[in-house]
């Protein structure tokens, strides 16, 4: 949970500094962000359930939901893209000429 605070927190401050206007946006990011979690999640499931894959009790809060998914895990598939969006609008806000017009191909 640490790590994901730390990368929310690490990432976020760009949307103040550079007024990113990326949190008003949040119904855009959700609908990229939402249905690739939920095939992550699925494959997570999966592989938990088939013993493939496993997440260490003392490295966790112990708050599980749907599919026996452990509470970071739902939001690492939140908080990391969401920390790659900030991060690449900052960028494209620093580096404007890097954004790619509709006529580039």
């Amino acid at each position: 949970m640490a790590m994901l605070a730390f990368t929310l927190i690490g990432s976020s401050w760009v949307e103040f500094y550079f007024k990113l206007r990326v949190f008003p946006r949040i119904k855009r990011a959700a609908i990229s962000i939402l249905p690739v979690s939920l095939l992550f999640l699925i494959w997570d499931a999966y592989a938990i359930k088939r013993g493939h894959w496993f997440f260490d009790r003392n490295q966790i809060l112990g708050i599980y939901g749907p599919f026996n998914i452990p509470l970071e895990e739902y939001l690492f598939f939140i908080v990391v893209p969401y920390a790659a969006i900030f991060t690449i609008e900052a960028v494209l806000n620093v580096k404007p000429h890097w954004r790619k017009s509709e006529f580039d191909q």
